[in-house]
């Protein structure tokens, strides 16, 4: 299995995880609700994870023409839990027609942008992409279940 292999097996993974976590919310109100200190959504999370999938890896990487709203992503409320599954299928399409064009050379070079003042390899970025992802999926997986208890 190629690096390329693994960051879409990955990648897919989660996004999957997402779908299951966004569809598990029983009250679609939940999914958008905030407790306390918390301030970013279930829903807003999604979008942002979505958004930021789509800008760096379809956009960035595979040229796909997303245009991205970051400040929408955290603005944005009570959309359906259908549109938000829709923006993930985007999301797992742009990632798949991304990695279907890229190499483990093109991983090897430097991200097309600097990221935190830095350069980086494309593969580094992929990982930080990656964790950043799942904290996300992990707060949103909390979230669903603070505000939904069983």
């Amino acid at each position: 299995m190629t690096l390329c292999d693994s960051f879409l097996e990955i990648l897919q993974r989660e996004l999957t995880k997402l779908e299951t976590e966004i569809n598990s919310f029983r009250d679609e109100a939940s999914v958008w609700k905030v407790q306390g200190d918390l301030k970013n959504s279930a829903g807003n999370l999604c979008l942002h994870l979505c958004g930021n999938l789509q800008h760096f890896v379809g956009a960035v990487l595979g040229n796909s023409g997303y245009k991205r709203n970051r400040d929408a992503e955290f603005s944005s409320k009570n959309i359906s839990k259908q549109k938000l599954i829709e923006e993930i299928m985007n999301s797992k399409e742009a990632v798949n027609n991304t990695f279907a064009e890229l190499t483990d050379n093109d991983l090897a070079k430097i991200y097309k942008q600097e990221i935190l003042g830095k350069e980086v390899s494309t593969a580094y970025f992929m990982l930080h992409l990656i964790s950043h992802f799942d904290y996300h999926l992990g707060q949103i997986n909390y979230l669903r279940r603070l505000l939904e208890p069983a």
